[in-house]
């Protein structure tokens, strides 16, 4: 009987210092919820389950005005329900992480190449002389497109009624650089690898989402909205859940629950730095500072990669340290939000040594 209790008291002590471990990581969310808009939840996975799940609501009288009136603007009645791993939320550009890899399921089944040219699907780009443009400039920001700011494409993405629309509208826009030279962060390149396989298999976005990344993944809370167009590079909603399942399939090279979701060579394509020396970097956001970027995803350094949205989500990768991080969160000031991200990173780095 002393054996047991021995053993018991032995359990315990492990239990509290594995939970000691995220101690900082606790008082991070604590302090910096109130700057991240006053909601928040934070879920890491590593050894095969959820090892950390926490939520910080503390909404202040004017962040309830705030998403209110950010609300109203939509047409929408504003959520101020306290965050759990089960809320629903717009992730902004946390979705091109998503659209990157569901074009590259494509790549996969060999019904398109990174090599290919957009001009093969689209004929209205060769029209203005953007046939050239690779698939996998597409997926990297470096179609060389100069492209309206973020907030301005968002506002006339609003006014779109079919893909071919959307496409017209970039066709007409004009070029800062030749494809391939220059990075400038924008939704026009998803957005024309998201009208390609469209084209290809007949089916619109939203259903192709569904289909082959949600549904595999058991991403039952996770869409690109119901607008007649989908945005691929920031029109999607998730959950906190829902999307550490995509990150659980990318740590996993490709596979989730045993089944296969993307190729390891997809996995890796999608993880190289594109943005070498010799791209000039036309835009890219203050937060990103020197980072490099993949398909969809930003390249933080030798093991970790990431795919912030403007609504300050965060989504990571730790190859090296073998697990995820998803943060969800949503507020649009985003000063300081870089250091954030990298705060956190270092102490879930330390916490899981």
């Amino acid at each position: 009987m002393k054996k047991y209790i021995l053993l018991a008291f032995a359990l315990l002590f492990i239990f509290r210092a594995h939970a000691q471990n995220f101690s900082k990581v606790d008082n991070w969310l604590n302090d910096n919820t109130p700057a991240m808009g006053g909601r928040s939840v934070l879920v890491v996975y590593k050894d095969g389950k959820v090892i950390y799940s926490n939520a910080v609501n503390e909404l202040s009288r004017r962040q309830k005005m705030v998403n209110k009136f950010l609300a109203k603007r939509q047409n929408k009645t504003a959520n101020l329900d306290d965050f759990t791993t089960d809320s629903k939320m717009p992730i902004a550009s946390c979705s091109k992480w998503l659209s990157a890899a569901l074009v590259m399921t494509f790549v996969d089944e060999g019904k398109l190449k990174l090599t290919d040219t957009v001009g093969k699907y689209l004929p209205v780009l060769s029209q203005h002389g953007k046939g050239g443009i690779t698939v996998s400039q597409c997926l990297s920001h470096t179609t060389g497109v100069l492209s309206p700011s973020l907030k301005e494409s968002l506002q006339e993405m609003r006014g779109v009624n079919t893909m071919d629309e959307a496409i017209a509208d970039i066709a007409a826009m004009p070029m800062e650089g030749k494809p391939g030279t220059v990075f400038h962060y924008s939704n026009v390149g998803l957005q024309i690898a998201g009208a390609i396989i469209e084209k290809i298999s007949g089916k619109d976005f939203h259903t192709l989402f569904a289909e082959r990344i949600a549904g595999p993944l058991e991403m039952k809370n996770s869409d690109f909205g119901t607008s007649k167009v989908a945005l691929p590079a920031g029109g999607a909603n998730s959950t906190a859940n829902d999307y550490t399942n995509f990150l659980v399939m990318i740590l996993n090279k490709g596979t989730y629950k045993g089944k296969r979701i993307l190729s390891e060579k997809s996995i890796a394509e999608m993880q190289i730095n594109r943005v070498t020396a010799d791209v000039k970097v036309g835009y890219s956001p203050a937060e990103a500072g020197s980072m490099g970027y993949g398909y969809g995803e930003w390249v933080m350094g030798p093991t970790v990669v990431s795919s912030p949205g403007l609504f300050g989500s965060f989504p990571m990768v730790d190859n090296k340290g073998k697990y995820t991080a998803f943060l969800l969160c949503y507020y649009i000031k985003n000063d300081g939000r870089g250091e954030r991200y990298k705060e956190l990173t270092g102490l879930l780095q330390d916490a899981l040594k």
